[in-house]
């Protein structure tokens, strides 16, 4: 086991996990019990009984994240269950309150029924101000967060939307970087599940129609065989979807034909899937965001000596990490502080916008801001509670 891996597991067991409850409140005295609990918490259960609403005044609710998993999808790991996704879903807790000072519980569920899980989570809805969904397969995914949009709190699939909005981030910076225009960038996908589907509909602005978005000139994405094509008779229904808006000029094969003049490489899938062949083959100068974990699909010396002008990864210990860190927190943040009934495309457009602001001048090693850097949350979180109070103006009044 290498020494990350063993240090993590003792950290762990050391702590017995990652999270505790704090107060917010003394509660020293006769007194601070009776202000805290009973008899003094009858009144703002009145209060609310009255006004359903003042529950985001009056409790954690305002502040609260459900980090919800059916341990179906967990990074690296696949189906290992909803025990073993716990610590995963203790570190995204974390997160929320390290970056964005909101307090997130990890629900782990064990189901990976589609409806018995829409149905948990609006069961546990008014105890909480948002649902992060979290690790669950696709395509069950995709169908879970449509059903629950009608929850009145913000509901979102990080794994569908925040790796898309980085990766847009990212894309916007380092077409700056190489003087390009997104509207003129072919981009082949590589991995047809929650991530790469998300990205494809973001690049084309397929549910993002507001003048804010600028759609990319051409997505191709690919699954294990091959390009999605109408060609393919093997396509399921979430596949055959994609047909709508990519790969407009029904472009066949693998990767490697398709691949071919692309100015752009995103990859959702596996360790080595790219090589110095297939960068070399690719427009001049291409743009390339090898993003499997732990192992990309290239390592980014190779891709950099094959031609590449910018490389991106998912890991750390390279540049241009694109870590969903860097907008799951604003996000969320931006969402609550504006009450907003739910994440819209035109507030993840300019998550993905202010976002890629915050790196003033990009640089090839440098077309994301540091995952750590503080002042990243803040900017993308006040993007999106303006872009918000300005979609739901009426409902928020």
């Amino acid at each position: 086991m290498s020494d990350v891996f063993q240090r993590s597991l003792d950290l762990h067991q050391h702590h017995r996990g990652k999270l505790a409850i704090a107060s917010r409140v003394g509660l020293d005295t006769r007194e601070d019990l009776s202000l805290a609990y009973s008899p003094g918490v009858a009144a703002p259960c009145e209060e609310i009984a009255a006004a359903p609403e003042r529950a985001r005044e009056l409790t954690v609710k305002g502040n609260s994240v459900a980090v919800v998993t059916d341990g179906s999808a967990v990074l690296g790991l696949g189906n290992i269950g909803p025990e073993a996704a716990l610590p995963v879903m203790e570190g995204k807790a974390l997160l929320f309150k390290r970056f964005a000072g909101i307090d997130a519980w990890p629900i782990c569920l064990d189901t990976q029924d589609e409806d018995e899980i829409v149905e948990t989570v609006r069961r546990i809805a008014p105890g909480f101000g948002g649902v992060n969904l979290e690790d669950i397969a696709a395509p069950r995914c995709f169908a879970i967060e449509a059903r629950l949009q009608d929850l009145g709190i913000p509901v979102f699939h990080d794994d569908q939307h925040g790796t898309a909005i980085v990766l847009l981030a990212a894309l916007i910076n380092a077409a700056r970087v190489t003087g390009r225009r997104l509207e003129d960038l072919s981009v082949v996908i590589n991995g047809a599940g929650a991530a790469g589907t998300a990205i494809a509909r973001l690049l084309r602005c397929v549910g993002y129609g507001t003048h804010e978005c600028v759609p990319v000139r051409e997505v191709i994405v690919c699954d294990s065989r091959g390009a999605i094509s109408r060609s393919r008779q093997d396509l399921s229904p979430e596949k055959a979807e994609l047909l709508g808006y990519t790969n407009r000029n029904d472009r066949s094969g693998g990767l490697a034909e398709v691949l071919e003049g692309a100015e752009v490489f995103v990859g959702v899938s596996v360790a080595g899937a790219l090589d110095a062949a297939l960068v070399r083959s690719m427009a001049p100068r291409p743009l390339l965001f090898p993003m499997a974990n732990p192992v990309p699909e290239i390592m980014p010396e190779e891709a950099l000596a094959a031609g590449a002008a910018v490389v991106g990864t998912g890991r750390s210990d390279f540049p241009n990490q694109v870590n969903n860190v860097l907008a799951f927190p604003g996000i969320f943040r931006g969402a609550l502080d504006a009450g907003a009934p739910r994440i819209s495309p035109h507030m993840m457009i300019h998550a993905a916008y202010a976002l890629a602001r915050t790196v003033e001048e990009p640089t090839a090693e440098r077309v994301l801001p540091d995952p750590l850097d503080p002042e990243v949350p803040r900017v993308v979180a006040a993007a999106v509670e303006a872009a918000a109070r300005r979609e739901f103006a009426e409902a928020l009044r």
